[in-house]
This record gives C-alpha cells, sequence and structure tokens, in this order.
C-alpha cells in the first residue's frame, strides 16, 4: 500500500470515529482497500438521509478512480445509483490526489440539489461507462456459499431484490443446509453485489438482532463459456436431493464446477 493511500486511510478512520461510522473490509496487495462510510447529509424537506458509502481504492489509486457503491434505506436503487454517479463525476476533478473525505463532504453539501434535479434520471447509463475505473469483460458466473439463513424469507426478498437491480441473473439454490447462490452477469453488478452481501444488515443473529453477512465464501468465479447456459432469469429453487441439484449444474453446463466445488460441502 502507498504511503499517501495509508496517510489517508488513517485520517478517515480518525475523522469518521462514531459508532459504526467507518469500518475496513478488506486489504489486499492486489486488489486495493475496500472500506465503508456511514454519514448523513441533507435531502428533500431538510430531512437527514443516512448513506452508506463503500469505497474501493485500487492499488494504483489515486493514480484512477476509486470504485464506490452508494446505498440507504432512505432512497430508491435509482437515486442511489444517480448519487454514485454524481460522485464519480466529483471524482474526476480530484484526481491524483487523496478524495475520499473531499468526496464526502461534497456529497453531504449537494445530496439535496442531486435528488431535486429532474435532468438527472437520464444518461445515467452513459455517466457510469464513463466513470467506471473496471474495463467491461463480458458476461461473469459467480458461485457463492452461504453458512445459513435465520430471517429466510426477507434474506431471499433481499436477494431477489439485488438480483433485479443489478440485472444479475442465476438461482438461489437450497437442498437441506446447503444454501449457493449463481449469479450470471456483468462482472462488475457481481462485484457490486458481494459488496451489498457484505455490508448491508440481511440477517438476524441467535438473539434476534439485524446483522451482517460474514459468513459468505465465494466457491467460484469464471467467464462464461460458450457451453454455459444463458440464465434468462433470477430463480429462487429448492432441491430434494443431492441428484436434483446436480442435474441442474449439469443442464446449465457446469458440471465439472458442481463436482470440484459443490460435491466437498456434503463431504
Amino acid at each position: 500500500m502507498a504511503e499517501p493511500v495509508r496517510e489517508e486511510l488513517s485520517a478517515l478512520g480518525a475523522i469518521f470515529c462514531g459508532p459504526d461510522e467507518w469500518e475496513v473490509l478488506s486489504l489486499s496487495e492486489t486488489d486495493g482497500t475496500v472500506f465503508r462510510i456511514l454519514t448523513r447529509a441533507e435531502g428533500f424537506m431538510d430531512a437527514d438521509i443516512p448513506l452508506q458509502l463503500v469505497f474501493h481504492l485500487p492499488v494504483n489509486y489515486p493514480s484512477c478512480l476509486p470504485g464506490i457503491v452508494v446505498n440507504s434505506e432512505h432512497l430508491t436503487r435509482a437515486e442511489c445509483e444517480i448519487v454514485k454517479e454524481k460522485l464519480l463525476e466529483q471524482a474526476e476533478t480530484l484526481w491524483s490526489e487523496p478524495m475520499v473525505h473531499e468526496l464526502v463532504l461534497w456529497i453531504q453539501q449537494n445530496l439535496r440539489h442531486i435528488l431535486k434535479r429532474p435532468e438527472t434520471g437520464g444518461g445515467s447509463e452513459k455517466c457510469t461507462s464513463a466513470a467506471s475505473t473496471a474495463v467491461d469483460d463480458g458476461l461473469w458466473t459467480t458461485l457463492l456459499h452461504l453458512d445459513h439463513m435465520r430471517a429466510k424469507t426477507k434474506y431471499v426478498k433481499t436477494v431477489e431484490k439485488w438480483a433485479s437491480d443489478l440485472r444479475l441473473t442465476g438461482r438461489l439454490m437450497f437442498m437441506g443446509k446447503i444454501i449457493l447462490i449463481l449469479l450470471q452477469g456483468d462482472r462488475n453488478n457481481i462485484k457490486e453485489y458481494l459488496i451489498l452481501q457484505k455490508t448491508c444488515k440481511v440477517d438476524v443473529d441467535s438473539s434476534g438482532k439485524k446483522c451482517k453477512e460474514k459468513m459468505i465464501s465465494v466457491l467460484f468465479e469464471t467467464k462464461v463459456q460458450t457451453e454455459h447456459k444463458r440464465f434468462l432469469a433470477f430463480e429462487v429453487k429448492e432441491y430434494s436431493s443431492l441428484d436434483a441439484l446436480q442435474k441442474e449444474f449439469e443442464t446449465a453446463g457446469l458440471k465439472k464446477l458442481f463436482s470440484e466445488f459443490v460435491l466437498r460441502l456434503v463431504k
């Protein structure tokens, strides 16, 4: 990690020092740093809107823009996307210098203007593609394993909503105690799904309190090959036996994936 980035992270940790305001989600020499900031910004009718901002600083940041995910229970998914696009546009003006704190201050001061601006709904696709820091490298398939779901009904609805919002297809699969999520779609959208999955309170703990998903693992990810089935929708399915689950994978052209990664879950 470059020294300016290390200093920026240290400063952010000192600034956002309130309860749950700051959390480092991952540190990697190859993938960079992912962290979450909880803040509030003035929205409609001068009401404070809580915002969860997840930043991904690639290893060559600040020579490239950070990845940003915006989430709020008080905003629609479309509004969150608009806020994200405006943050990335603002980030372009701060190119090559530490910028996260500046971006947080900027959104705190400008959220109400962004949300009230009627023209912001148009051109969102253009803004996203222009500001994206990742290369669009086609359709990908990712297989996730969940250890358990306590609040199953709510959890399933949340997963379905995220998949729909991010235009992901695939399966949420239950077979006995095995829970798998098979996602297919744009790789950037799958990465955004993973951030949501790890940072939002999607389940409850043993005492019934809302909690984040800490027991999820990525079993496999690959670019979709010619022999792989293209899923047309995201479906929730229950399987009565391992053979039925295996047939689903074989029909999708993923027999090898099943043998290497799913079978070991039942051993």
